[in-house]
């Protein structure tokens, strides 16, 4: 490509192939034309021929093509997220019409760190395609919520699983990151003595892991602040007053990753789990898949 741009009278601009799109998203995921191939059950030279009409369409080279794998350009990194976005929003149109509809409520318990993160995303798309189902949110702690699916209050919950606490086993894994330790970037909470740490009440698996680990490396804490929400955690590091345990995704300026500076001991990974009562109830199922497929994007 040699980087011009057509000028393209308003009405005449050329649409994007789904297919094309399809087979496009597929070489970037995997970084191969031949593994890519066999995903999208097309020949690799097809593919290729693909790649070329939409790299000329756009007037722009989308990958490098190195020994023994290709990788995007910024032009072609920039295409991945519409590209993602245009298919995703092809098959909420699709389904809006060709799904049976579907009415009712849907009860969701989710611990604050889990329900901030991804709930927008997963309550925008669960109304495009079911806009008749009402979903009830509650957010607690991952045994409160737990229990209050036992007692059929909840359908479907998030519980966060660390090392001992909840049974991992009663629901499915949908994200797994590592646990560490954060504190204000240039602060001095981290030197203090006793070592002061925010934590959530006594529940918590960020609780169980943070105080295991440091109980076994000798160190010597007091917990300082405690708050079931995690952006009070983040206040109290921010004032330099503590610091804390936090999933490393949820780490954001002025907070950094603290480990080695501090010396402190590592906290392994957490985990999300998505538990469902038992029914086949069809809103209940749809639910589930847009909170799984939210995570699936977010490792992406």
């Amino acid at each position: 490509m040699d980087g011009s741009r057509k000028l393209i009278s308003p009405g005449q601009t050329p649409l994007l192939d789904t297919d094309v799109l399809r087979s496009f998203i597929a070489i970037a995921e995997n970084g191969s034309f031949t593994r890519a191939a066999s995903q999208v059950f097309r020949t690799p030279s097809a593919l290729s021929m693909q790649i070329k009409g939409l790299e000329e369409m756009l007037g722009e080279r989308l990958f490098v093509r190195e020994a023994r794998q290709v990788r995007l350009t910024p032009g072609g990194e920039t295409l991945l997220g519409y590209g993602r976005r245009l298919i995703k929003l092809n098959e909420e149109a699709v389904a809006r019409f060709l799904l049976p509809p579907l009415a009712g409520t849907v009860r969701l318990g989710t611990p604050d760190d889990v329900g901030t993160r991804i709930l927008p995303r997963v309550l925008t798309r669960f109304a495009r395609s079911h806009s008749a189902v009402q979903v009830d949110v509650v957010t607690s702690t991952s045994a409160q919520i737990l229990g209050q699916l036992d007692a059929g209050n909840l359908d479907l919950v998030l519980v966060t699983v660390g090392n001992t606490d909840i049974d991992a086993t009663r629901g499915e894994i949908v994200h797994t990151e590592p646990m560490v330790w954060a504190g204000l970037r240039g602060g001095i909470a981290r030197e203090r003595t006793p070592l002061p740490i925010a934590l959530a009440n006594h529940g918590c698996a960020w609780r169980a892991m943070a105080l295991d680990a440091l109980d076994g490396a000798g160190i010597d804490y007091r917990i300082a602040y405690v708050s079931e929400h995690c952006a009070a955690q983040a206040a109290a590091m921010q004032a330099d007053l503590a610091i804390a345990p936090f999933p490393l995704s949820m780490i954001e300026p002025p907070l950094q990753r603290i480990d080695a500076l501090a010396g402190l001991p590592t906290l392994g990974d957490y985990h999300v789990a998505m538990v469902r009562r038992h029914s086949g109830d069809a809103a209940l199922d749809a639910l589930a898949g847009h909170v799984a497929e939210t995570f699936r994007e977010r490792r992406a």
